[in-house]
């Protein structure tokens, strides 16, 4: 090669498969799930008495072990009774200890010890764009897991009592009736966000309450 004249181009380094990067894409979210899914419960709860009481569902998860489990307001709120059900066949009996409707979140406590738990994250660090997971209890169907993305950050959401409820995560991970309570976690396995709501007749227009705002 004569001085001054340019050598041949460095070759571009090759991408991997289409397969490998489903299959790491794949394991994040099998490894996420594994982690947070036998802290999930359905929550069934009967509201009123009589012939006229009425029967619904939701999802929870348990973030102490000695019983304490997060869930939506709406989901237990005036609840007579409040049955949990985990995916190992356990089922209790369950209180209602703390219930802020303005920001949709419940505290309910169950008569057991040694829970799988969910390690709480944070959502103050998260970025659009980011794989997301919801695992909860969807029309009744337990234990279902769908995943997508963090879609936007710093949503607001109008309260069941009127108040605006801010640094709301809004996803593409399906949340259907029944998902309300259940986490919304990371590829890590943490929970960024308690699942509240979806917007009837919309496509992946999901939401989360951030989990900062959960633990506050």
């Amino acid at each position: 090669q004569a001085d001054g004249e340019a050598g041949p181009a460095a070759p571009a380094a090759a991408l991997p498969p289409d397969a490998t990067l489903l299959d790491s894409y794949s394991n994040a979210i099998v490894r996420a799930v594994d982690r947070v899914g036998p802290s999930v419960a359905l929550v069934s709860v009967r509201k009123g008495g009589g012939r006229r009481g009425r029967q619904s569902t939701g999802s929870g998860f348990a973030f102490t072990p000695d019983g304490y489990l997060l869930t939506n307001s709406h989901v237990v709120r005036g609840a007579s009774h409040i049955r949990v059900g985990f995916a190992s066949g356990r089922e209790y009996d369950a209180d209602l200890i703390g219930d802020d409707e303005e920001t949709d979140v419940a505290v309910i406590r169950v008569g057991a010890d040694r829970l799988p738990v969910a390690e709480l994250g944070r959502s103050a660090s998260l970025r659009v764009g980011q794989i997301a997971i919801a695992i909860g209890n969807p029309l009744g169907f337990q234990n279902t897991v769908t995943a997508g993305v963090v879609s936007a950050l710093g949503r607001s959401l109008r309260a069941a009592g009127g108040r605006v409820m801010d640094d709301i995560i809004q996803t593409d991970a399906a949340i259907n009736p029944g998902n309300s309570g259940g986490p919304l976690v990371n590829s890590a396995g943490d929970a960024i966000g308690l699942n509240t709501a979806m917007i009837a007749g919309a496509q992946a227009i999901c939401f989360a309450t951030g989990i900062d705002t959960v633990r506050w």
